[in-house]
């Protein structure tokens, strides 16, 4: 008679080929969990596997384009096939454009909900009933302080960890009474790649905020996650930051993440081809046309 052992709890990382996600899937190997490492990056994956070895933990690894529809669904046949299940899900990737959101290329935007929305929310809802029906194990979602206010010149990004808080806060409430944790992490600016590939380097927001190191977030992000938090909310400046959106009007806080996230160099959100500073200059005040429009519609504009 054949015996069948059950299949082994593992710790998922979505985007774990780079930055926060990677960090975390070393320090959950530290644990001796099995890791499942999920990216795009054949080449990133194997580094990723090589610092959760390293760490104490056993590695999987998947080559895995998150935009495509059946990502979860081939997901969870790799974890079937590999006699694992998702014990904990990290959702960890995600990608944000500086720029008015009127000039950057609108598929890149749309881009953004797919990966940062859709995807996150199909792998959570795939993966969260089992967690419910066996009362252990959660989600970590990596969300961002950015998410707690609008975020005009990153519109897109700022909106998207807003719904990141909203539905990992709810989905906490939801599945805290059996046992499970959703967790959101909420840090401010963190030394990865994000800042680069995104454009918010040059951003002045961005020079000014101090910059967290990936493997603090990870310790913080795991640490609240094991103790059951909703939200975690890593280093000094994020924690301000929070405070600032709670107490502040949006009214107030909208004009200066404008000008902070705006370069006097960018091209013009007018669309007259223009950089910023030579055309429109400062944002119209309270409802004011812009001080070129007059020049615009002598040059055939509407």
């Amino acid at each position: 008679m054949t015996s069948h052992s059950e299949p082994r709890l593992a710790v998922v990382v979505v985007g774990a080929s780079r930055g926060i996600g990677r960090a975390i899937a070393k320090v959950a190997a530290r644990e001796r969990n099995v890791v499942v490492l999920v990216a795009r990056s054949a080449e990133g994956l194997a580094a990723a596997a090589v610092d959760v070895q390293k760490a104490g933990g056993e590695a999987f690894t998947l080559e895995l384009d998150l935009l495509a529809a059946d990502a979860p669904a081939h997901l969870e046949a790799f974890l079937t096939a590999n006699d694992l299940v998702c014990g904990v899900l990290v959702n960890s990737a995600g990608y944000g454009l500086r720029g008015a959101a009127t000039l950057l290329p609108v598929k890149d935007q749309i881009g953004i909900i797919d990966l940062n929305i859709r995807a996150l929310t199909d792998m959570t809802l795939r993966f969260l009933p089992g967690m419910l029906a066996r009362g252990r194990g959660g989600v970590i979602n990596l969300g961002s302080v950015a998410g707690l206010i609008p975020g005009p010149y990153m519109a897109l990004y700022y909106a998207s960890k807003g719904f990141v808080h909203s539905f990992s806060d709810a989905l906490h409430q939801e599945a805290c009474r059996f046992g499970v944790t959703v967790t959101c992490v909420a840090p401010g600016p963190v030394s990865t790649e994000f800042l680069e590939r995104s454009g918010a380097n040059r951003a002045a927001l961005f020079k000014i905020l101090p910059k967290l190191d990936a493997e603090y977030v990870a310790e913080r992000a795991w640490s609240g996650f094991k103790s059951g938090r909703r939200r975690v909310v890593p280093g000094i400046s994020a924690k301000l930051i929070t405070l600032v959106a709670a107490f502040l009007p949006t009214a107030a806080i909208l004009p200066l993440i404008g000008r902070l996230q705006r370069r006097s160099k960018d091209p013009c959100p007018c669309g007259s081809g223009r950089n910023l500073k030579e055309c429109c200059g400062s944002a119209p005040r309270h409802g004011a046309s812009c001080r070129n429009s007059a020049s615009r519609r002598d040059e055939g504009h509407l």
